[in-house]
């Protein structure tokens, strides 16, 4: 087992730096502390609460060019994607800070019970494990509901974003936080299950890949631990035939490129129906090919480099493999020369069930086109996946799109006339192999509170 954990600069292969791993020791005394801490903090009222939150958020704007760059160098982050991010989790702080009490307020129910109600109450130290595709927003969108509803936090980050889970440790720190609201923990994943089952962890949220989220949930399950459970996503966008062509295609360029490609909740899967086929090809192929990719630190660039070089070789892979199996490439599928983990904005069309490109999950800038020949069949494409993250179509008529993902799509999130994107107002979750429950919006803020009921005769 390394006794290090070591961040690569993705685009250019250098060493940024290496931290020490986590002795057994710090690890036990960091889960004390929370506990100890937590006993305090459900005691604070939500108005002294929010106000430790809304601290957090101006620290974060105080030093988001700082956290922006650290991003672009530990992940490939596109800088002003980077700068997006802070200040969207700024915004989420200040969101629950505002309406948390709200969202947790008692509920009256009237039964034969002089008083009977129900209220929530925060079950004590939760276990993030985080990925490194949005080192911050991932954190932060788990930890503003939950902090607010009177819960502290562990957090075991992804290795290779090590310098951003210390930032965002001093960042709360920083903001004269209360020592023990959020700790950081370097770790391996190897030793993951063994936090989990820390008797002093009360829950476990993870985003991540559905691997990883069947031994966070087969680990939790032994301790009767709750979870939440974000994992990975195909997700289908149906591109009808009173779509406007150009605006379908601007809608899942952006969608599919986002993030370099690497978002659980990205586009992936492009159903279009046959009578439009060729012209959205034609406009997708165009607009993926005009995006400016490259050096993550150039502000025009709205693509760089993926987090590793091994998930670019692996998502090659799929696209060689799909190409082989009889899908037509429009664009890009190339591994440029030089250093990084550089893969330009890629299409493919003629994708079929059986090929990597529509069964498996893509996580990288490359765009899978699906002919359907009418809405049933677009529909029964869309929902014929492992994956249920997030869904989108692209249509004239309002109505009937409201109808098809309202009745119709298999998915946690549904979109018209736009990307699949994260909101700190709504729920966000999937459901089949996307995982279970919701995080942020008030539905994701009760997933860490104990629903207790009260009955006075």
């Amino acid at each position: 087992m390394p006794d290090k954990l070591t961040s690569v600069n993705p685009a250019n292969g250098n060493i940024i730096a290496s931290y020490s791993i986590y002795n057994e020791q710090q690890v036990a005394a960091a889960v004390q502390a929370a506990g100890k801490f937590f006993q305090d903090w459900r005691k604070y009222s939500f108005a002294e609460r929010a106000d430790v939150l809304n601290k957090i958020a101006v620290e974060l704007r105080k030093d988001k060019e700082a956290l922006a760059q650290l991003a672009t160098a530990e992940m490939g982050k596109p800088i002003v994607q980077g700068r997006e991010e802070v200040e969207k989790c700024a915004a989420t702080l200040e969101y629950y800070a505002r309406e948390g009490a709200d969202f947790l307020a008692d509920e009256v129910v009237p039964t034969e019970a002089r008083k009977s109600y129900v209220t929530f109450r925060p079950l004590g130290v939760i276990l993030a494990i985080m990925p490194w595709n949005y080192p911050y927003w991932q954190l932060f969108r788990s930890f503003a509901p939950s902090a607010m509803a009177g819960n502290v936090m562990i957090m075991k980050h992804a290795s290779n974003v090590s310098g951003c889970a210390l930032a965002i440790e001093a960042i709360i720190t920083k903001a004269g936080a209360p020592a023990g609201l959020l700790q950081t923990l370097l770790l391996p994943s190897s030793r993951i299950e063994a936090l989990i089952g820390n008797p002093g962890i009360a829950a476990v949220t993870l985003t991540g890949s559905t691997e990883a989220g069947r031994k966070v949930a087969e680990a939790a399950g032994r301790h009767l631990k709750k979870q939440v459970l974000e994992l990975g996503g195909s997700d289908a966008y149906l591109i009808l035939e009173d779509a406007d062509i150009e605006m379908a295609a601007e809608i899942c360029v952006n969608g599919r490129l986002k993030n370099s490609g690497q978002s659980c909740v990205a586009a992936k899967r492009f159903v279009v129906l046959s009578s439009i086929k060729t012209a959205f090809e034609q406009a997708m192929a165009g607009k993926m090919q005009a995006s400016t990719w490259g050096d993550p630190t150039v502000e025009t660039n709205i693509s760089g480099p993926m987090a590793r070089v091994d998930l670019r070789d692996h998502l090659h892979s799929q696209v060689t493999t799909s190409l082989e199996m009889g899908a037509t490439l429009l664009c890009g599928g190339f591994i440029p020369d030089g250093p990084g983990a550089y893969y330009p904005p890629t299409v493919l069309t003629n994708v079929k069930k059986g090929m990597p490109a529509c069964d498996e999950e893509l996580f990288g800038p490359v765009a899978a086109i699906i002919e359907a020949t009418d809405e049933a069949d677009a529909i029964r494409i869309a929902n014929d996946s492992p994956f249920g993250l997030g869904a989108g179509v692209i249509s004239g008529d309002e109505h009937r799109a409201e109808r098809i993902v309202v009745e119709e799509l298999e998915a946690g999130s549904c979109f018209v006339n736009d990307f699949v994107h994260s909101d700190a107002r709504l729920p966000f979750g999937g459901i089949k192999e996307s995982g279970y429950g919701r995080e942020i919006g008030v539905y994701g803020m009760r997933e860490f509170v104990n629903v207790k009921t009260i009955y006075i005769k």
